[in-house]
């Protein structure tokens, strides 16, 4: 296992995470060749906690054009074969690059590798976590919403990042770039699981995919890229179907009623069979209270 393994960190104001997640990349069972932090404007400690580190990671420093443009600077100057991308507010399990870079040598045909993870407080105390994930050709799951990839997780081949375009820097695509992203890559190469939670994923109210309404825009968007090719029309009313029932149900967890039964509505519209399950939520809501009590 030969491969070299650039390590891609973007940050904005995550100075107080920060350390966490580039010590977590440098003490890997298996060191990464580089580790590449990209500032993407931030205004806080960032500046004194990468100056730290001195010539064991390169950092790189940007006006604020957002993550997916700060992952692509990173991309741009990496060395490595493969890349692997991590959030400043998150963390790896040290086998992570390990684990996931012995799959690339069981078929010549993986381009993409990721694993499961967990759902960590700010403390880093558990939440919950995923062990499941999607392998082989999975164009179509993605689509249909019902994947299990999450993007923090992944190596990537870099010759497939250099084929698919890197991420869309477009930020109306926020924070639905990395659906994109797999999205394109499944449709070009295979992908493989590792079945353990190698990534600690922060919950503390700051991440994008708690704006609900910037998701739906940008998972719109998102679809209209994906729905261009004809190639995946015959799926079009069955995914719009998913995709208004994730955001009715999204929305109904932060008490929006307004958007829950337009976005309901849609979802119902595309597919009626739908009605069944938008008729159990309050028995399904009315069960969740109890446990909780």
């Amino acid at each position: 296992m030969n491969e070299k393994v650039s390590v891609v960190i973007p940050t904005y104001n995550y100075g107080r995470y920060l350390g966490e997640a580039i010590d977590s990349a440098l003490n890997q069972s298996l060191p990464p060749h580089e580790v590449v932090v990209v500032d993407d404007g931030s205004t806080d400690n960032s500046s004194e906690v990468l100056a730290g580190y001195g010539d064991r990671i390169i950092t790189l420093r940007q006006q604020n054009l957002g993550v997916g443009a700060a992952r692509n600077s990173g991309a741009r100057v990496a060395t490595g074969d493969f890349l692997a991308f991590l959030d400043a507010d998150d963390y790896w399990a040290p086998e992570k690059l390990k684990k996931q870079l012995a799959k690339f040598d069981e078929d010549a045909e993986i381009g993409l590798v990721h694993s499961g993870f967990r759902n960590v407080s700010t403390d880093g105390s558990l939440i919950d976590e995923c062990t499941e994930g999607d392998e082989g050709s999975v164009a179509e799951q993605v689509l249909r919403m019902n994947h299990k990839v999450y993007a923090n997780t992944i190596v990537i081949k870099r010759d497939v990042f250099d084929k698919i375009g890197g991420y869309d820097t477009a930020k109306e695509l926020h924070p639905s770039e990395d659906w994109d992203l797999i999205f394109r890559a499944a449709r070009v190469t295979k992908f493989s699981f590792v079945a353990e939670p190698l990534l600690f994923y922060r919950q503390h109210g700051g991440g994008g995919h708690n704006n609900i309404p910037r998701m739906e825009r940008a998972m719109l968007l998102g679809f209209e890229k994906a729905f261009g090719d004809a190639e995946f029309q015959a799926m079009r009313t069955e995914c719009y179907s998913k995709l208004y029932l994730i955001l009715a149900g999204s929305y109904l967890q932060t008490g929006n009623y307004p958007a829950f039964l337009r976005n309901a509505a849609k979802s119902i519209w595309n597919s009626p069979s739908n009605l069944k399950h938008f008729a159990g939520f309050p028995i399904r809501r009315l069960r969740r209270a109890k446990s909780v009590n």
